[in-house]
């Protein structure tokens, strides 16, 4: 009995501080977000300046268009979370429950595609979009991010789950295939379209590499370019772009924080079953 006590005070204090080490980089950030410049880089460090200064937020607008950048971002983002979710969602059922000749031959090899990294797609994918005429648009942000084997995968671990004899009473009162998936699956999935589309949200709003590729036109960057493009050659206006990027990482806390329920349920319910 005391073993396990000592044992639970240990693993709480290691998680404290591993809590500890992951939110220091945050706090900092937002401690800086309130400094003048002069403050930043004075040696000893310390966590507060002389004065609170609360216009670095109001400055943002004045050095780049702030509101511009939020609203590709959110743009970009929420179309393709929509997106995403309808492809995996169908994809997964279909792929969980619907029987058909090499289903899992085609599912294993999609799900290969996991093992391939973005980074090498993006050369294919860019000289699609140039063929297409596509380059520096929304599109070439918003089409290749419609579909995810990570999704797909999600949504049928979910999916297989649900019990069958559901699925065999929607049949017997003639109930159709996409009617099963539109009726019964999709509305009892909603922990798993919560955990997929807080993963989908914060992969895409957080994106850097791809709008970097694709986009070249000032009014159609999106937040992480936009916050990149602050950094001058010779001089940054660290408390400015710290205040920006405190910003930027609202809307993702905000989503978390009203689907963490229903994430924490489908991180845990997605991967019962193989």
């Amino acid at each position: 009995m005391r073993k396990s006590i000592t044992q639970r005070v240990l693993a709480h204090v290691c998680l404290s501080l591993g809590a500890i080490f992951m939110i220091f980089p945050f706090l900092w950030m937002l401690s800086t977000s309130f400094k003048d410049m002069s403050e930043v880089f004075i040696f000893p460090p310390k966590p507060f300046g002389k004065e609170i200064h609360w216009e670095n937020y109001l400055r943002i607008f004045d050095r780049f268009p702030f509101d511009l950048f939020f609203l590709n971002s959110l743009k970009i983002t929420v179309i393709v979370v929509i997106g995403q979710l309808i492809t995996s969602s169908m994809a997964g059922y279909v792929f969980a429950r619907l029987k058909f000749r090499y289903r899992d031959i085609i599912f294993g090899l999609y799900l290969a595609t996991m093992m391939v990294p973005s980074q090498v797609t993006m050369i294919p994918t860019f000289i699609l979009m140039r063929y297409y005429g596509l380059v520096d648009t929304h599109a070439s942000l918003i089409l290749p991010g419609l579909v995810s084997a990570f999704g797909t995968f999600l949504m049928r671990q979910f999916f297989l789950t649900i019990p069958s004899a559901l699925e065999d009473a929607a049949k017997i009162d003639g109930c159709t295939p996409f009617g099963i998936y539109w009726r019964i699956f999709l509305p009892l999935s909603k922990p798993a379209l919560a955990t997929l589309g807080v993963f989908v949200f914060m992969g895409t709003w957080n994106d850097f590499l791809g709008p970097l590729v694709f986009i070249n036109s000032l009014e159609k960057m999106t937040l992480p370019l936009g916050l990149a493009s602050m950094q001058g050659m010779y001089s940054t206006d660290w408390p400015v772009l710290m205040a920006g990027t405190v910003l930027s990482l609202l809307p993702v806390i905000v989503i978390f924080l009203l689907a963490q329920d229903f994430f924490i349920r489908g991180i845990t319910l997605s991967g019962l079953k193989d």
